[in-house]
């Protein structure tokens, strides 16, 4: 299991979705703010793909979010759009509500990024965030990702258009170190 200061990146456990469910899916603000598309609620028991692992999907890489200390689930987090020929793919993380504010998020970043430059090999990840989303854009900034362009009125969310911001961040600028970098 990929470990940072607080936090292992594990498998989705089957007892794990009822929660992921309530807390961030049927969240419909939460879910209109983190999904490319309008909300809709996610059947109990259905095979929806934000939370049902398809082990054979070489581009999307889903993973639980655990406390290190006790293994609590605390969210989840995502490398997906894999690009094998240009060695590229994008990051994406959701915490339960009672979980954000932890620096868990900061955490969660640095071990995807450990994930994608070491274990894949990637040359560059992305972030794609609102631009209201202060504690994602904190998360990546302190994992040295740069803000490389704002999509102006991109994202339709519950009733207006808001801006996107773009952080990337390339394997030779990528520091990780002391303070939640380190990766075992």
């Amino acid at each position: 299991m990929p470990k940072g200061d607080k936090v292992g990146l594990r498998a989705r456990h089957e007892d794990g979705i009822p929660v992921l469910r309530a807390e961030l899916y049927d969240d419909v603000l939460n879910a209109s703010r983190a999904e490319s598309g309008p909300w809709r609620p996610i059947t109990p028991g259905s095979k929806d793909p934000r939370l049902v692992v398809d082990d054979k999907e070489q581009g999307h890489v889903p993973f639980s979010v655990v406390e290190l200390e006790g293994g609590t689930l605390v969210g989840t987090a995502t490398l997906w759009g894999i690009d094998h020929h240009n060695r590229s793919a994008h990051i994406g993380l959701g915490l339960l509500s009672s979980c954000r504010g932890k620096g868990y998020g900061t955490d969660v970043v640095a071990v995807l990024c450990h994930y994608g430059f070491v274990v894949r090999g990637l040359q560059r990840l992305q972030i794609e965030t609102l631009s209201d989303n202060a504690a994602m854009l904190r998360s990546a900034e302190r994992n040295g990702f740069v803000r490389e362009g704002v999509l102006r009125s991109s994202a339709w969310v519950m009733g207006e258009f808001l801006d996107e911001v773009l952080p990337g961040l390339l394997v030779q600028e990528w520091k990780p170190g002391p303070k939640g970098r380190a990766v075992t």
